[in-house]
This record gives structure tokens, C-alpha cells and sequence, in this order.
């Protein structure tokens, strides 16, 4: 276990990250396809073929998530993971042809300082190429690469942030997540995450919560100097090895919604477009309501886990005003020490 969404065997992982663009394109990929399902619950959205994710829809299993900077135009980076998948004979058979099935969430970077004057099209159907040809199984980079990139949150960088654990059934739950939030993943403008009660091996810097709590820590944070805030949305998946239906998979995107609001103050805003995965690798038959529960617990946590490690793992992108990072201000803060 290393902690990363890769800890599910058949996952795979690649980022393109272009510090020019201040932007980029993570691409999850599954070997098999996955069961997948997704919860929506932002006021913003976007998306490429979420809903064929809907329980009562025919496609039941996916070749990849993709998770994308650029607002609106990022959403080509599904085709260039789809071209990539195709170029392996990957995909749906339709007859004679077949169609790699690729589902995408995107997130609003274009205000970050970076140089958005691409010309005639916008790069990411190349950026999601790159990725799906960067994916691997193992380790991966957390912090201000892929679709974490020109990820902000309101007080500090935000990026690309993953965790995972085990149930007591013994079966896996991992995130992923490219934190670029309306609100804040921490409390008032000090260094203490919200998911602080969840922290496992001092994951994101092991300093707890503050006692007492400041003053202000129910006070909103939000981007943006005046209203309305700029656009957000923090987007990412939860992965099982535990064998899932779709309706099952639906119910532990929700549940990693939880974890969502339980990691960011506030949260589902109407300038955010929180957009939850969840996928299952495992096969036979279906866990029983009982185990599904224990899932959805391990969801929540998780998701709230990976959250705050993109934030603590993210840089500041080199533009001049750029968003300080959490290690800019408190890369020395000590550790709490253990409880008992």
C-alpha cells in the first residue's frame, strides 16, 4: 500500500502538466474496464458522457476517468485519451468497430496567470494523449501536476491529491482528486486541514487541529476578491477492488461527496462543479448492503484524506501573484504529537 489510488491492482495513472498553459490532464486508466458510476452535486459542472454513468443506462464499465484543467475547453482531452485507447483496439465492440469508452470531468483554471492564448484549438486533446501515454501502474506525482496543475483553492495552491485504505472486510478503497475549490480545505488562514481527524501517518503534515479553534473558522472563505467568487470545482474518484453493481457504484460516489464536505468549508457552492467518480475492478458476485456500508464509509474518509494531500503536496506555479502553497508558509510547522 503506497497510498495512492494505484494501490487497486488493474489501475493506472498518467499526468500531462504544462506550466506555460497553467493547466493539464490526469488520465485514470482501468485494465479491464471498470464498473463506474459518478454523483454530481456543484452548481457548475462539466462533463464529457457523465451520464451514460447513470445506473439505468446500458454501458455499465469504463476504459478511463479523465480529470481536466480548462474549464469548457478542456473537455477535448477525452478524445485524445479515447485516440490513444483505440490505437490499443480498446473499447465497446459495435459490430466491426469498437469505442473506447472515456468519461471526463473539468475544472476552471483560466484565471490563474497562466498563457491562455492557444491559438485556433485548445491543447488538451494532445495533453490527455500525453497522459493516457504516461499512465502506468505504481507510483504517480501528487500536488500541482496533471489536472492539479492550475488548481487554487481560497487560501492556498491546490492540486492533485490521493490516498487509500483498507476495509474491515479486507477489501481497498483509493482516491483521487484535483482540489481546486471555491471554498477552502483549510480552517480560517492557518495551516490546519479540515480532514485533520482523518489523517493517517502524518499524510498532510501530522499538526492536527488547533486548540482552541480560531474565532473565525466557520467564517466562508472564497475565491475571488469580489462576487461572484470565481469559478471552482474540485473533481476526482473513488476506486474498490470490492465487486460493485452500478447502482452500488453510485452510492459510493455519493457517499465520496461526503468526504468531499467534510474536506472543504463550504462546499457544492453554485460556482463549483464537485463531480465524484466511483469505479469497481472487482469480479463476481455483488458485496451484500452490509459491506457496501463499510465502502462507504472508507469513501468518505478517504476522499477527505486525498483532498488535503493536494493541498499540502501542491507548489505555487512561477507567474508573478501567483497562489502561495501551503509548504510557502508552513513547510516548519511542528507535528502534533501522537495521541497517548
Amino acid at each position: 500500500m503506497r497510498n495512492l489510488l494505484t494501490d487497486i491492482p488493474g489501475v493506472m495513472v498518467g499526468h500531462a502538466t504544462d506550466l506555460a498553459l497553467g493547466s493539464g490532464v490526469t488520465a485514470i486508466l482501468f485494465d479491464p474496464p471498470a464498473i463506474a458510476s459518478v454523483c454530481v452535486l456543484g452548481g457548475a459542472p462539466g462533463g464529457h458522457d457523465t451520464t451514460l454513468l447513470e445506473p439505468e443506462m446500458t454501458v455499465e464499465k469504463v476504459d478511463s476517468v479523465v480529470l481536466s484543467g480548462g474549464a469548457a475547453f478542456g473537455l477535448s482531452a477525452a478524445s485524445g485519451v479515447q485516440a490513444w485507447l483505440r490505437g490499443l483496439g480498446r473499447g465497446v465492440a459495435v459490430g466491426a468497430a469498437r469505442v473506447p469508452i472515456v468519461v471526463q470531468a473539468i475544472l476552471f483554471d483560466l484565471l490563474n496567470g497562466g498563457d491562455k492564448d492557444w491559438g485556433r484549438y485548445p491543447p488538451y486533446r494532445e495533453l490527455g494523449w500525453q497522459a493516457a501515454e504516461a499512465a502506468r501502474s505504481g507510483a504517480f506525482a501528487l500536488g500541482s501536476v496533471g489536472a492539479g496543475t492550475g488548481a487554487t483553492t481560497a487560501t492556498f495552491k491546490g492540486g492533485i491529491g490521493s490516498a487509500s485504505s483498507e476495509t474491515e472486510t479486507g477489501y481497498r478503497v483509493a482516491a483521487l482528486v484535483a482540489v481546486n475549490a471555491v471554498g477552502a480545505a483549510s480552517l480560517s488562514d492557518g495551516p490546519h486541514f479540515w480532514s485533520a481527524p482523518f489523517e493517517r501517518d502524518g499524510e498532510f503534515g501530522g499538526i492536527g487541529w488547533p486548540s482552541p479553534m480560531p474565532a473565525d473558522a466557520l467564517t466562508p472563505r472564497l475565491k475571488g476578491a469580489a462576487p461572484p467568487p470565481e469559478t471552482g470545482t474540485t473533481i476526482g474518484l473513488i476506486v474498490t477492488d470490492a465487486p460493485l453493481t452500478k447502482a452500488q457504484a453510485k452510492r459510493l460516489a455519493i457517499a465520496g461527496q461526503d468526504g468531499l464536505v467534510r474536506a472543504i468549508m463550504p462546499a457544492h457552492l453554485p460556482f463549483d462543479g464537485d463531480t465524484i467518480f466511483a469505479a469497481s475492478t472487482g469480479e463476481g458476485p455483488a458485496v451484500d448492503p452490509m459491506v457496501l456500508t463499510l465502502l462507504c464509509h472508507h469513501a468518505a474518509l478517504t476522499l477527505s484524506r486525498a483532498i488535503a494531500r493536494g493541498v499540502f503536496e501542491a507548489t505555487a506555479l512561477p507567474y508573478p501573484d501567483a497562489k502561495p502553497a501551503w509548504r510557502d508558509r508552513f513547510s516548519t510547522m511542528p507535528r502534533n504529537p501522537a495521541p497517548g
